[in-house]
């Protein structure tokens, strides 16, 4: 797929005031720190389409964009340990929870991971969740660059492990680098192929 255009849409916390769901979307969620808003950029081709930050937690809202016409990117708030409020985290939860389960025409959640840890409790947790209510997701292990192959193939051969203790079947798996720009063509390939689900 050839990224020609992709520009932002809008921003909200109401899934109500979402652009129409007339066109496939894809939404991206994972931990505060897990590089969402880097794979994002890479993925598009874009340096700066999202806000990145060194402070995880940045993304605090649903932000729409719109790849070639053809497409909704959504970059979702992050769960874990953002500095932010009791409150403020329990609102993002219940209006990120309405986002994936009420809009009609996310076609995948795209779950980022960290490779370089060890499988954390709240990305098994989440996953789970998702699994519980039927969402469909792919794993997306980030930072793959970061450590050595074999550390690598080790922390994601543990989550397969653990995912494989309660899963009948893996979602499938990507592997990225927003540094190197690896696994960009595998995630582009896969959005192009379901594309062609959506009715």
């Amino acid at each position: 797929m050839e990224i020609k255009s992709a520009k932002f849409l809008i921003s909200s916390t109401d899934v109500a005031k979402c652009p129409a769901p007339l066109k496939p979307e894809y939404a991206f969620i994972g931990r505060s720190n897990v590089g969402k808003s880097s794979l994002i950029n890479m993925l598009v081709d874009r340096k700066d389409l999202a806000k990145t930050s060194g402070k995880p937690g940045k993304t605090q809202l649903i932000n729409h964009f719109g790849i070639n016409d053809t497409w909704y990117l959504v970059d979702l708030p992050g769960y874990g340990y953002a500095k932010v409020s009791k409150e403020k985290r329990d609102t993002f939860q219940a209006y990120i929870s309405e986002y994936i389960l009420e809009r009609k025409n996310l076609l995948c959640l795209m779950v980022l991971i960290d490779s370089r840890l060890e499988p954390q409790k709240i990305d098994l947790e989440f996953m789970d969740w998702c699994g519980e209510k039927n969402v469909p997701f792919v794993m997306v292990f980030t930072k793959i660059d970061k450590l050595s192959k074999k550390k690598i193939a080790d922390n994601i051969a543990h989550y397969k492990e653990e995912m494989g203790k309660h899963w009948d079947a893996l979602p499938e798996c990507f592997y990225t680098s927003a540094e190197k720009k690896l696994g960009r063509e595998e995630l582009l390939g896969f959005i192009t192929a379901t594309n062609k689900l959506f009715k």
